[in-house]
């Protein structure tokens, strides 16, 4: 195993720190636990990725890091723009395959010229405007299906490819202020399997002296493979030749057409996994990127139809190049919650979760400008920063299968959240090692949650609640162990809105359990909420109300609460039940990016586009085992 143990918080220290403040004024005095909240960016693009660079983008990554670390600068379409506050640290993810080709095509360089598809991309893309969007988008499809020329998809060993990443790593490294603004080394690894996505993004705890050793691995076989178990030996090998420490996180799983967390091993034509397999699945793959601009990937309205907030930025129409429409089979493993529960059972079943995953946010936004704010949305592409059209501007459309999607289906993404101990690459990677993470969809929530066995009431009525989670339990991504006889599992969980956001309207848990007939379960239950309501005869809060005002657009926090907090007992707990528990918190509802575009744009909308939202949190969970 790696060597992950010796970076989980320990007890025994977690102890020694309460015994400290107890006998100290200062409730401060021996802290060992994270008391930083650090807000960041684990999945975006630059001009260097040749679908980002193809359609228009010409932010580079040393602008990229300018921008995210607080800087105006001039768009990709010459707009003005700045980030209300800055990230406290930021992935840069540029596309293995294909690395370094795009500054090639646009120039014509003479090996592109002379390939056919090269001369048709260098035309279109150098043709700007709808032809360069239109190619991008053709571009993405022959990639994945196979058809993208090699002469356009560089792969290591072309000189290219290694200058590219070198200059990454170096930008990452000129951009590095540890305690101030982090850059985290990192790639994203773009398999696709006949359009269908498997995603990963690979982050690295290490700086140049180890992340140079090795180059980037590839989807493009012989080099490379789609093969995830290929992924993973990759970041064995990495481990061992270069003494460093790295991790792979799948994302976008809604565009996977059920294969992101399919039940066996679809390169092995539906074959069982392997014990092999779904030890390194859990090994390596400890996050899952629950939403970015591509939709939201937690559940479907078909898979928890008693949750009534289910349909959220959903994209349930196909795959991610339009070339297999979805079915409802397809969603049971492709959603986030759907995975946990299938990874309780597969511990249940064969002892290991491969399913184990702490969530984080990301965008994967294609313009260099990662803006989480519906009133600061440029867009996911080039072609979609802000003017009149883009909310109606068709995307992709596969008129034989009849699917299509337009611009205003884009949602604006939201950031990852850690607990750290400082702002260093070091201590964000720990974070997320140990899944001490959440992800929100666009505002910077607070959120604590804890479980244990010994929380009563008395124990949110101080302010220190951290020292006493985990002085008395386990945070987000922890491990509940086998309940003393009497128990039941308790959860101590506090939100507090963005200081520049709206109000909350209510405190969720989410469960996901296996029961004894080996069927998986869920229930959603409301445990905190703003106002006077009560649950009505069927269980359900009230709505919180609405007091947004279109023709602004605005709201105003005159419902919902600044802060919730509880302590909560599971009442349907079964001790012999391996559980999972997950904390979802939402606002109250505030005008979506759309709704700035129809007012200060004067862009036109039809009935179709949605002009509110209600934007939430989600923790990473806390899993229970019996065992």
């Amino acid at each position: 195993m790696k060597k992950l143990l010796q970076k989980l918080l320990s007890p025994a220290l977690i102890l020694s720190a309460a015994h400290v403040a107890a006998d100290s004024y200062s409730p401060h005095a021996g802290e060992t636990y994270p008391t930083q909240l650090l807000f960041g960016e684990t999945h975006v693009h630059s001009a260097l990725s040749a679908d980002a660079g193809g359609g228009g983008t010409k932010m580079m990554p040393r602008d990229v890091y300018r921008f995210a670390a607080g800087a105006e600068v001039s768009s990709n379409t010459g707009q003005q723009v700045r980030l209300f506050r800055p990230f406290d640290f930021f992935a840069l993810t540029e596309h293995t395959d294909g690395m370094g080709s795009i500054t090639d095509v646009l120039r014509g360089a003479p090996n592109i010229l002379a390939d056919p598809q090269g001369k048709h991309f260098y035309t279109e893309f150098n043709a700007g405007g709808d032809r360069a969007k239109a190619a991008s988008v053709e571009l993405i499809r022959l990639f994945s299906q196979g058809e993208l020329s090699d002469a356009l998809n560089y792969q290591p060993g072309n000189p290219g490819y290694k200058a590219t990443w070198e200059d990454l790593v170096a930008a990452a490294e000129e951009y590095n202020r540890p305690g101030v603004f982090t850059t985290l080394i990192a790639y994203e690894w773009t398999s696709l399997v006949q359009g269908n996505n498997l995603h990963r993004n690979v982050i690295f705890r290490d700086g140049p002296e180890r992340a140079l050793q090795k180059l980037p691995f590839t989807m493009t076989p012989p080099q490379g493979s789609p093969d995830p178990r290929d992924l993973w030996k990759w970041l064995e090998d990495y481990e061992k030749t270069t003494g460093g420490d790295v991790l792979a996180i799948p994302h976008n799983s809604n565009l996977s057409n059920g294969i992101m967390f399919a039940l066996q091993n679809d390169f092995e034509d539906g074959a069982a996994y392997d014990d092999k397999y779904l030890e390194d699945r859990a090994r390596w793959e400890r996050l899952v990127e629950i939403g970015q601009t591509k939709g939201d990937s937690e559940t479907h309205p078909s898979l928890s139809p008693d949750d009534e907030f289910a349909d959220y930025e959903t994209w349930d129409w196909a795959n991610l190049d339009l070339t297999a429409r979805k079915t409802k089979e397809m969603m049971k493993t492709e959603y986030v919650r759907e995975a946990l529960k299938n990874g309780v059972r597969f511990e249940r079943e064969r002892g290991t979760n491969p399913f184990k995953l702490g969530f984080v946010g990301g965008s994967d936004i294609h313009t260099g400008l990662s803006t989480s704010f519906d009133d600061n949305f440029f867009g996911a592409f080039a072609w979609a920063e802000p003017s009149p059209e883009r909310a109606l501007k068709m995307v992709k459309e596969n008129k034989e299968l009849g699917i299509r999607y337009k611009g205003w289906q884009y949602a604006s993404p939201g950031p990852t959240a850690v607990w750290a101990e400082e702002n260093t690459r070091g201590a964000i990677f720990d974070a997320m090692e140990r899944r001490e993470t959440y992800a929100t969809t666009g505002p910077r929530i607070r959120l604590r949650f804890f479980g244990g066995y010994d929380f009563d009431k008395s124990d949110i009525a101080g302010r220190n609640l951290a020292r006493i989670g985990y002085a008395k339990g386990v945070p987000m991504g922890g491990d509940l162990g086998a309940a003393p006889s009497g128990t039941v599992p308790g959860f101590m969980l506090w939100a507090q809105r963005d200081p520049d956001g709206a109000n909350l309207d209510r405190l969720q848990i989410v469960k996901g359990w296996v029961d004894a007939s080996g069927a998986t379960r869920e229930k959603v239950y409301d445990v905190a909420w703003s106002g006077d309501r009560k649950p009505g005869r069927d269980g359900k809060l009230p709505p919180v109300g609405d007091t947004v005002d279109l023709s602004i657009p605005s709201w105003t926090n005159t419902i919902g609460s600044a802060e919730l907090l509880t302590v909560w007992s599971d009442p349907d707990f079964d001790p012999g039940m391996q559980a999972f528990y997950y904390a979802r918190v939402l606002e109250i509802p505030t005008p979506r990016w759309t709704a700035y575009d129809h007012i200060r744009l004067k862009a036109p909308i039809d009935s179709t586009v949605k002009l509110k939202t209600q934007e939430r949190a989600y923790s990473s969970p806390i899993w229970y085992s019996p065992e």
